[in-house]
């Protein structure tokens, strides 16, 4: 007896923890993130709401406001002394002309100081007027903590994020698509219109990019006082993480190894477009089509994807009329006997009530019969 409730007590504690925790791994951040922006969770963290400096991943903001700022007018822009700054540079010199996307280039790239200050000013007339529009963006999306001061991330002692917020700034970044193109590249050529011969090729700074075949973009920073910070998004099987780190001496590594610990611990069921048949009644056709388009991925625990179940429900037939539009069923997934989403099923297209044709006796009939 005593030997089956020992093995039992084994058998409890060697159960692994449920699909939905990540294993923590060991991370030297001082504040970290990883963050689910499909589901908006948070997967793994300490401490992620801690104001810190962020650096240069400051550049984030500045990046996806200038991309789209030439989204509505890709401005052409002359380097001025007034842009100039220290740090990390793209190396503009005074009188060179190029368009504000080859500025947000720059910036992704190789952490551009000059090309931020280029676009802040540009934009928003000052880089104070820049740093308004930086807050107004941030505070569009609920970054609570962070309040910008300038468009390159030195530091300033009212300059700061944390890393849940810069999580939250990534996540809107790879929504735009000219700044997911851009934060992916590798490497980037930029033509100057001023001196009309010049180009140069700049490499990205974010070396997750060649380390880790997930990584899909991201942003490196660094200052004396904020450390090594990193901001990066991986993507693996339909699923998308966000990583953040602030003062962090092995980023790199630490970076690898919440994905590891996330993918390994996440799925995602991504719901299919559905469309089938219908029949109608008294209808102009005598069938309708029910479309249910496909959904944002089900974050799930890992492995739990496969046993996803999905139930479509509907009536025997409809009813003219149809409206296009108009529901007339559901579509519900399961996990293991449990709903997790539901969706409507749609009339694709409007379906009218057939008129009655009506014989030439029985209009003569109607005739004599009238009142």
């Amino acid at each position: 007896m005593k030997k089956l409730i020992s093995l039992l007590i084994c058998a409890i504690l060697c159960v692994p923890p449920g699909a939905s925790a990540a294993e923590k791994p060991q991370i030297s951040a001082q504040s970290y993130v990883l963050y689910c922006p499909q589901d908006k969770s948070v997967v793994l963290s300490r401490e992620p709401e801690k104001r810190m400096k962020p650096a240069s991943t400051t550049k984030l903001m500045t990046t996806l406001l200038t991309l789209e700022a030439a989204q509505n007018e890709n401005k052409t822009v002359e380097f001025t002394a007034e842009m100039e700054a220290e740090g990390s540079s793209m190396y503009l010199k005074h009188g060179e002309k190029l368009k504000l996307s080859d500025l947000a280039a720059g910036m992704m790239m190789c952490s551009g100081n000059d090309a931020a200050n280029a676009a802040a000013i540009t934009i928003g007339k000052t880089k104070e007027g820049f740093a308004g529009l930086m807050n107004q963006r941030a505070k569009q999306l609920c970054m609570k903590n962070t309040h910008f001061v300038t468009p390159s991330g030195l530091d300033d002692d009212n300059h700061y994020s944390t890393a849940l917020d810069l999580a939250k700034l990534m996540a809107a970044g790879l929504e735009n698509p000219a700044f997911a193109r851009l934060t992916a590249q590798k490497s980037a050529r930029v033509s100057f219109e001023s001196p009309g011969n010049k180009t140069a090729e700049y490499n990205n700074h974010n070396k997750l990019l060649r380390l880790d075949p997930r990584c899909v973009g991201g942003k490196t920073g660094y200052t004396v006082a904020a450390g090594r910070c990193l901001v990066s998004a991986a993507r693996q099987n339909g699923l998308t993480l966000i990583c953040v780190t602030l003062n962090d001496k092995n980023d790199w590594n630490d970076h690898t190894a919440l994905y590891d610990a996330g993918f390994s611990s996440l799925s995602a069921y991504a719901p299919e477009d559905l469309s089938l048949k219908i029949p109608c009644a008294g209808g102009e056709r005598d069938e309708i089509t029910a479309v249910c388009q496909s959904a944002e991925p089900i974050i799930l625990g890992g492995g739990e994807s496969g046993r996803v179940r999905r139930v479509i429900k509907t009536e025997e037939f409809v009813y003219a009329p149809v409206n296009k539009g108009a529901k007339v069923g559901s579509v519900e997934y399961y996990l293991d006997g449990r709903l997790i989403k539901k969706q409507s099923l749609n009339a694709r297209d409007e379906v009218k009530i057939q008129k009655v044709k009506v014989g030439l006796w029985q209009k003569i009939k109607e005739f004599f019969n009238y009142g």
